[in-house]
């Protein structure tokens, strides 16, 4: 049997068992089947055939797939536990806007500082290379569109828009920590 053979056989099973634990985890069915595919690539990379130990190939590879899609879900949720938002004083969304409020300046002030910090923010995400200006402006869309509703938009597949926005994400937040001012000498200019 084939890799592409392979591929296409445990395709609707792969969907099945991440459809089922993607209710325990904080990710959706298509990031775990991505992180399951991307795991049997790996392994076939390594022993150069897809994981299949002897008895009865294919009972031990659907095995195989249901417990890399538990183990896949249990480190989701593992990750989102540790992942805490950021608290605000006003309830509202982080940033200069809560801190500037706790600070006390008036209305006017946090909607120009709010205005602001979104126009460095589409500036930044402008800049992004590739296809990380769009992926990020539609996941950012007041219209809150669906993963779906995304790759149809982008030519992307649904699944592999998870990685690519961590990319794309990770990439912005590089280019944000460059452009903040470094700290100053703190009295020791010359």
């Amino acid at each position: 049997m084939t890799l592409s053979d392979l591929l296409l056989r445990l395709r609707p099973l792969l969907a099945a068992e991440a459809a089922a634990e993607a209710h325990g985890t904080a990710v959706e069915a298509a990031d775990l089947e991505q992180g399951v595919w991307l795991r049997l690539l790996e392994q076939c990379r390594e022993d150069g055939a897809p994981p299949r130990p002897e008895p009865e190939p294919a009972v031990a590879v659907a095995e195989w797939l249901r417990d890399a899609v538990r183990s896949e879900g249990h480190g989701a949720r593992l990750r989102a536990r540790r992942e805490v938002p950021y608290a605000t004083v006003d309830g509202g969304e982080p940033g200069a806007a809560g801190r500037v409020r706790a600070a006390g300046p008036s209305g006017v002030e946090e909607r120009v500082l709010a205005a602001e910090e979104r126009r460095e923010l589409w500036s930044a995400v402008r800049r992004l290379p590739g296809r990380c200006p769009g992926l990020l402006a539609a996941m950012l869309s007041p219209y809150d569109p669906t993963y779906r509703e995304i790759a149809g938009a982008l030519g992307i597949s649904q699944g592999s828009l998870g990685p690519i926005r961590s990319r794309c994400l990770g990439c912005l937040r590089r280019m944000l920590t460059a452009e903040v001012a470094a700290p100053g000498l703190r009295g020791r200019e010359r």
